[in-house]
C-alpha cells in the first residue's frame, strides 16, 4: 500500500521559508503528478502548486506565484515545496497528493497525506 508522508511543517515568522518535504512509500508508486494543497482555519481546501513526476512542468496558484517553489526528487519519490516570503495567511495545515493529472481541482488526486501545520506568525 502506498502512503504519502509530509514533514517539515512548523512556526516560521513572517517573511521566513520552510521547506515541505512528502515521501511516497509503499510497493508501487505510479502517479504521474503531485500535488500541495492547504487548509486554513474555517476555510476550504485550495489548490497551491503541482508537478509532473515526468518533465517537472509546474503550476502554482496565484497567491504563492514567486514565493513558493514545487521540486521532485524521482529517485527518492519524494516532492518538496519551498516556501519564501512567508506571509501569515499563508497559515495553514499542507496537504501533498498524488494523482494521474496535474491541476488544481481536488479530484484529480486519489492518494493524499495526513497533512503538516504551517503556522506564520507576523
Amino acid at each position: 500500500q502506498v502512503q504519502l508522508v509530509e514533514s517539515g511543517g512548523g512556526l516560521a515568522q513572517a517573511g521566513g521559508s520552510l521547506r515541505l518535504s512528502c515521501a511516497a512509500s509503499g510497493r508501487t508508486f505510479t502517479s504521474s503528478a503531485m500535488g500541495w494543497f492547504r487548509q486554513a482555519p474555517g476555510k476550504e481546501r485550495e489548490f497551491v502548486a503541482t508537478i509532473w513526476w515526468t518533465g517537472g512542468n509546474t503550476y502554482y496558484a496565484e497567491s504563492v506565484k514567486g514565493r513558493f517553489t514545487i521540486s521532485r526528487d524521482n529517485a527518492k519519490n519524494t516532492v518538496y515545496l519551498q516556501m519564501n516570503s512567508l506571509k501569515s495567511e499563508d497559515t495553514a495545515v499542507y496537504y501533498c497528493a498524488a494523482g494521474a493529472i496535474a491541476g488544481s481541482s481536488e479530484r484529480l488526486y486519489n492518494l493524499w497525506g495526513q497533512g503538516t501545520q504551517v503556522t506564520v506568525s507576523s
